[in-house]
């Protein structure tokens, strides 16, 4: 047995499932985990020393490759001076004002320590600006695994939501509404029948959790005017998007204007960390200053503080435009290796991310994304295992390409799918 093997089966006895988050048991795609020892750059190395080119990247936080060098230094003269304080730092501050800088729906920003609890506090502020309690989401959209956000959907689409998972009570999704994905009449559908009551609508702006689905024309833009014509609050939930699409995220990207903005993985440089931040006079309701209640010891620590600053700063002196222009390359090139090979695929693709979808049709929702075929896309997620390219362990999940990786790491990735008999 491998070391990995050996450690998984050691882990099952210790961890539900073996992992500490589903996904990485790769039983998707009918594989064990890979147990990683380190990664710098573009690869990463696990515990038997098999070194793979990785286009996961943790999920997506590590846009300048692992290790980055000004991070890792940041990180270093962190814990030099405490791993954490419990109480306000100068680093907070100046990771606050480099968010707010750079996102242009953002005034305010304050600082939690994931995605999930970014889109739980919005939430519930959007509740507490309003006095509403319903909120829209799009089926297939992930909003990390607070309770109002595992929801599946009704028999219709201005039904209320069921749980999506046991452990979640019927109430607690009651008030959770769910439209299709690029479908802006089920959206006007739900306001006509729900309006006065509808606190907010959350949204990935770029959905990234069915798979990469980009936004048609004219759907965020839909999405505002219905907000505002109802007296809704409009979140992006730019977790995935923050600072990967561009240095402003998808608002600034699409020129979309929001209320409140949720952030995590980027912003921190691989550490745990989330964000969430808006209109001025939205967040000054949080407490202190506001009636509106959420508190994190870890909230805002200087580790954290510091990687976020150190990766910022290194991103907005990256050149995004050539990394998205290589990326588009690699797709083009995966298409037609594909192809040779009779098998079909649309990739989706947007920045430095990008799905392969092994499906005729184009996807632009979840119920789209659901049609791709998720066995054959285990079986090139082995393959390209073999080949020493790590993908996401997932068919609804999304490739991330960061500034580290090479040539030879994109050459790989295309051989891959060249030697692939489907």
């Amino acid at each position: 047995m491998s070391r990995s093997q050996v450690l998984f089966q050691q882990a099952k006895k210790l961890i539900p499932g073996g992992v500490n988050s589903p996904v990485r048991a790769c039983a998707a795609v009918g594989a064990e985990p890979l147990f990683i020892a380190s990664a710098s750059g573009g690869k990463i190395t696990s515990v038997d020393g098999d070194t793979y080119v990785d286009f996961v990247q943790s999920w997506g936080p590590m846009l300048l490759g692992h290790a980055h060098p000004k991070v890792t230094q940041a990180l270093h003269s962190a814990t030099d001076r405490g791993t954490s304080f419990g109480a306000p730092c100068e680093d907070e501050v100046m990771l606050a004002e480099k968010v707010t800088e750079a996102l242009p729906s953002v005034e305010m920003v304050r600082m939690v320590n994931s995605g999930t609890e970014a889109t739980m506090s919005a939430l519930r502020l959007a509740r507490g600006f309003t006095g509403r309690n319903k909120v829209i989401k799009f089926e297939g959209c992930y909003h990390g695994h607070g309770d109002p956000f595992l929801a599946s959907a009704g028999s219709g689409l201005a039904t209320f939501s069921v749980p999506g998972t046991p452990g979640v009570p019927a109430a607690v999704v009651s008030d959770t509404l769910l439209a299709p994905y690029n479908d802006l009449e089920s959206v006007k559908k739900l306001f006509e029948a729900h309006g006065k009551d509808i606190a907010a609508l959350i949204v990935e702006p770029v959905a990234g959790n069915m798979g990469l689905v980009l936004p048609q024309d004219g759907f965020l833009a839909g999405l505002r005017q219905l907000c505002d014509a109802n007296g809704s609050l409009l979140i992006f939930d730019e977790v995935i998007t923050g600072f990967r699409v561009s240095y402003g995220g998808a608002q600034k990207r699409f020129g979309s204007r929001t209320d409140l903005t949720t952030l995590g993985k980027s912003i921190g440089g691989g550490l745990p960390v989330g964000a969430y931040g808006g209109r001025a006079e939205v967040m000054a309701l949080i407490s202190p200053s506001g009636g509106v209640y959420q508190a994190g010891t870890l909230s805002g620590n200087p580790l954290a503080m510091a990687a976020g600053i150190a990766t910022l700063s290194a991103l907005r002196e990256s050149d995004y435009q050539a990394l998205e222009c290589r990326v588009e390359q690699l797709c083009k090139e995966l298409e037609s290796a594909f192809a040779k090979n009779s098998i079909p695929v649309r990739i989706t693709r947007l920045a430095s991310m990008f799905t392969i979808f092994f499906t005729d049709k184009n996807v632009v929702d979840f119920a789209s994304a659901k049609q791709a075929d998720a066995d054959r896309y285990a079986r090139f997620y082995r393959h390209a295992r073999t080949c020493g390219i790590f993908l996401a362990p997932s068919a609804f999940e999304t490739g991330m390409a960061s500034f580290a990786h090479t040539e030879a790491d994109f050459r790989a990735l295309v051989d891959a799918a060249a030697s692939f008999a489907g």
